[in-house]
Formats: C-alpha cells, sequence, structure tokens
C-alpha cells in the first residue's frame, strides 16, 4: 500500500511583502515569514504574540512559496519567534527551487536546519545559541540594552567567521537613549557598523 508524503507545514505568525529593514540588506525588498514559536523569551521582545506556536496557522511549504511569487522581489526572509526551532530543509529548497534568495534571522539556539543563502545571528542572553552555529553567521546582530551589553558584544564577536559583518542595534524603545552610546562605541571599534531598525522610522512593516 503507497503512503502519500504530507507536505511541510510550519506555523505561520504573518507573511508578507515590504524593505528589509536592518542590517546588511536594509533597504532592498524582501518577502517576510514569520514562524510562530519561540522558547528564547525576551522581555524586551517586539513580537512576543508570536510565541505560542498553536496561536497560529499552519501553512504548507507550498502555500509559502505561492505567496511569496506572487510579488517581484527574490529575498525571502524567514523569522520569528524563533525559527531555529524548526525544521527548515524543506521551506529553503521549496524557496530556491522557485528562484529565491533564502535569508534567516536567528538566535541560533537551536540546531540550524536548511540551506540559507544569508545568515543573521541575534544571540539573546536568555537562551544563548548553540555553538555548533555560530560559524554560519554573515552578519552579527547585537541588541544593546544597555552599556554593559557592548562588552557581551565583543564576546561574540570574537567568535565569528572571518568575513562575518558585525552590527550593533539599539532596543527601540532605549534608541533615545542607547544610539548616541552606539555611534560612540563604533567610532572607538570600527570594526562593528550601525544598524538601524529603518522600517520602523519609515513606518512599514
Amino acid at each position: 500500500m503507497m503512503h502519500t508524503v504530507q507536505p511541510a507545514t510550519y506555523p505561520v505568525m504573518e507573511h508578507f511583502y515590504t524593505l528589509q529593514g536592518e542590517g546588511a540588506y536594509a533597504g532592498q525588498s524582501a518577502y517576510f515569514i514569520r514562524l510562530g514559536g519561540c522558547d528564547v523569551g525576551c522581555v524586551w521582545c517586539d513580537v512576543k504574540e508570536s510565541w505560542d506556536a498553536s496561536a497560529h496557522p499552519h501553512m504548507s511549504v507550498t502555500d509559502i512559496v505561492a505567496a511569496a511569487l506572487a510579488h517581484p522581489g527574490r529575498i525571502a526572509v524567514v523569522t520569528g519567534g524563533e525559527p531555529s526551532m524548526y525544521e527548515l530543509t524543506p521551506l529553503t529548497d521549496a524557496l530556491h527551487a522557485a528562484g529565491f534568495r533564502t535569508h534567516i534571522e536567528t538566535s541560533a539556539s537551536s540546531p540550524l536546519t536548511g540551506d540559507w543563502d544569508w545568515v543573521t545571528l541575534s544571540p539573546k542572553k536568555f537562551k544563548a545559541p548553540l555553538q555548533e552555529n555560530l560559524h554560519l553567521a554573515n552578519e552579527l546582530k547585537i541588541i544593546i540594552f544597555n552599556k554593559s551589553d557592548f562588552q557581551w558584544a565583543e564576546s561574540y564577536a570574537a567568535q565569528m567567521p572571518q568575513q562575518c559583518k558585525l552590527y550593533l542595534q539599539t532596543e527601540w524603545d532605549k534608541r533615545d537613549q542607547m544610539t548616541p552610546a552606539i555611534i560612540a562605541y563604533i567610532q572607538e571599534h570600527p570594526g562593528w557598523q550601525l544598524s538601524l531598525q529603518t522600517h520602523k522610522y519609515l513606518n512599514i512593516p
């Protein structure tokens, strides 16, 4: 008796076409796929409604890719929640087959699966990234909440691959207070770059 293989599904909180707001690809068109479910639990998280995976409808890989293909941009960004909680190979394979670059934004606190063209590693103090994931990072994005975070940022920068881009980004609610401190820090430590949440300044998703 033949068994049909059910297509992979993921809990999707939201998916939308916009401009990448942060990091090396800021300002470029991108399709965002925000997966529900997070086991990190940052106190300052701006999408806490993403944490409960069961609160979000499941979408098949086929439907996710079809939604992305409705737009002309060919960068697909998988974010969360915490996307490393899931086996993402079926999703990246389908996105690549459809002509997309695959990007992920992750704390890398679980084993990272899938075939990624760009990995944004954003480690969190609440649940550290797995050591095995650190060499995969194309860019390191550290959220600066207070001045002690600069030393914490350096501890991760020292573990990054040679070509990894290094970004400091203020926590949004602390931007008035911490942006000047970040600018001053980068002037003294020019290996770092400033990442702005430009989508929030522009009031786009």
